[in-house]
């Protein structure tokens, strides 16, 4: 078990042992219609409900029919990083979950099985400890009925919980929770299921597992995933209408905007397709408030269009891209990061627009606030790119002070004297748009069009003000850029080799900067939230270094760089920046970082 402390003595004779930890990492490995994902749902739910850090990672089939499917819970009573590179105990569900999972557990971890539908290999019986239960028949002996083994799930948190002593009322309350509204029956049978697990004997020969208290007891903690986060974030920021189409994994957003945004008084419009989905957005972000869409790569591909007269009509907007594995379809249920490039590049013209990308749930949360809030300052459209290792995981963060942090962006109607929308003589180049119904006692009322224009929004063809209005579009960035805080480093500000990341490979980087440091490497971390513009002040940070890898979850391309180091390599320079990329649909795990920057520089690390 990660992190093991010193046993606590068993209570009476025979009892089994009781050890205290620090951590533990939980994978479940089933089918997608077992219900894993609920499992793994409840256990990151109960860990920050008793103010413990967790992180979750899980990977689902992306057919309707379903198929195998895992979920990885990483449990810790100090700092989680990432979701764990192997874990301490394997609940198995099914032979194949069995065979292909048990690779991932570390030596002498404990093996959970359904013995109703696993057969144990013998040749691993000596390197782990293999502790077999018929799930499935004693679930339809608990439940009885027609129920047959559906409630097995919850058998087998409860299995779980007696194994981790975790609080069962606590659990019983997550459980009715997750099933409010449903018929009664349903809440009282899974209810039975949880109890029948949960006082299931073991055996006296298993070790059972007690969580140390929390290095946060007392911190008020909320628990969800990055979607959630950057959803309700939206919602703090002022955001009040949205339009989108659903499509993996951007669809939990849009789902939830549609049922939260009429509480506060306002729409989310399902559209017919993308493209309208996005030109719904922008008319509601012209009427004077910052309206949102989003999508996955291939809806983003449909909008840019559409984001194109964004850009020339200055309409700040929000577009939100989940990214997931592409092109076209790809893998829609696996991590990517191959949609930078459309996202600072992707549309005709010089078309240039703001894209952000948070690090982990929690900066979802206040991401989301800070890109409607360069959307109105600067009058420009804001791209969010998270991608699915963020969408779907599960984090603790400490509760935001939401009377603090909500804010209201409805629009001005004052009168005004005379107004230019796109006046050239604005110190920070930006545009202010007056609303819609705002008086303008000169008479003279702008236009907005996707046509070039003057300072009043009415067409032109000069060639003189094309080239003003394309020079402040560009400038009102360059504002932005003056205004970035330069990212921190993690660890010392000089040494050998800087990892570099963006987006959700924050955690693993600064996991592999602990381990690689504990052994006496030289070795920092940086992470890029604001990658167009970037921020000022980055050249000073690499030139304290004698590698800077850039560690991304997309191809090397063709030479030899992902997407943000072919990016940073444009604007520095430097050919010392290098990349480490991969593209197999999964998270970066601490040691596949570590053994790639080992490959990548002679010099590079010892052996740890």
């Amino acid at each position: 078990m990660s992190d093991m402390i010193a046993p606590v003595a068993p209570s009476s004779k025979g009892a089994p042992k009781i050890s205290n930890i620090k951590e533990a990492v939980i994978r479940i490995a089933g089918n997608s219609q077992d219900g894993i994902q609920a499992i793994g749902g409840f256990l990151a739910r109960l860990a920050g409900r008793s103010e413990q850090e967790v992180m979750t990672f899980m990977t689902i089939p992306s057919t309707i029919s379903g198929g195998p499917s895992i979920f990885q819970v990483r449990i810790g009573s100090g700092e989680v990083l990432s979701a764990g590179d192997e874990a301490d105990v394997l609940l198995a569900f099914y032979q194949h979950s069995y065979e292909g999972h048990i690779a991932s557990v570390k030596k002498q971890g404990l093996i959970l099985y359904d013995s109703d539908h696993v057969q144990p290999r013998p040749e691993w019986e000596k390197d782990f400890h293999h502790v077999g239960v018929p799930i499935s028949s004693l679930t339809v002996e608990a439940i009885g009925g027609t129920a047959k083994d559906k409630g097995k799930n919850i058998y087998a948190l409860g299995l779980i919980a007696k194994m981790f002593d975790l609080n069962a009322p606590k659990l019983e309350k997550l459980i009715a929770e997750r099933f409010t509204g449903k018929d009664e029956s349903i809440v009282k049978n899974a209810l039975a299921a949880f109890h029948a697990g949960y006082s299931h004997s073991l055996g006296n020969v298993l070790e059972t597992f007690k969580f140390v208290d929390s290095s946060h007891k007392g911190r008020q903690q909320v628990v969800m995933n990055g979607n959630e986060a950057l959803g309700y974030g939206l919602i703090a920021a002022g955001v009040r209408f949205g339009a989108g189409y659903p499509i993996t994994p951007w669809s939990d957003i849009m789902e939830l905007l549609r049922r939260e945004l009429p509480k506060y008084g306002g729409t989310f419009v399902q559209c017919e397709d993308e493209i309208a989905a996005i030109s719904m957005a922008m008319g509601a972000s012209y009427a004077g408030r910052v309206a949102v869409t989003g999508s996955s790569g291939p809806g983003i591909s449909l909008k840019t269009e559409s984001l194109g007269w964004g850009v020339m009509a200055e309409m700040p907007l929000v577009i939100v891209d989940v990214q997931r594995g592409g092109p076209s379809t790809g893998m829609p249920t696996n991590v990517e990061q191959s949609d930078l490039n459309i996202a600072c590049f992707g549309g005709h013209g010089d078309s240039p627009r703001v894209v952000v990308a948070p690090a982990n749930v929690e900066d979802c949360f206040y991401m989301a606030i800070e890109a409607v809030n360069i959307a109105r300052k600067f009058s420009v459209p804001v791209i969010i790119l998270t991608d699915q290792g963020i969408a779907t995981r599960i984090e603790a963060l400490s509760e935001p002070n939401l009377k603090a942090i909500c804010q209201d962006i409805s629009p001005d109607l004052t009168p005004v004297a005379d107004h230019k929308p796109y006046d050239l003589s604005a110190p920070d180049s930006a545009t202010r748009h007056a609303p819609p119904g705002t008086r303008i006692a000169s008479g003279k009322y702008p236009i907005v069009t996707g046509l070039e224009h003057d300072e009043a929004g009415h067409p032109t063809g000069s060639p003189k003000l094309h080239t003003q209005m394309t020079a402040k579009r560009r400038k009102k960035l360059q504002a932005l850029a003056a205004t970035l805080s330069t990212p921190k480093i993690y660890g010392p500000p000089e040494g050998n080799i800087l990892l570099v990341g963006w987006g959700s490979t924050e955690g693993p980087i600064r996991e592999a900067v602990d381990r690689a440091r504990a052994g006496g490497d030289s070795v920092s971390s940086l992470h890029i939230r604001h990658i167009s513009p970037l921020p000022n002040g980055l050249e000073n940070i690499f030139s304290g270094f004698n590698h800077v890898l850039v560690v991304e979850m997309n191809d090397e391309g063709l030479y030899g760089f992902g997407q943000l180091g072919q990016l940073l390599r444009a604007r520095y320079c430097d050919p010392k920046i290098q990349g480490i990329n991969k593209t197999d649909g999964l998270t970066w795990k601490v040691r596949e970082i570590l053994e790639r920057v080992r490959t990548n520089v002679s010099s590079g690390l010892s052996k740890l």
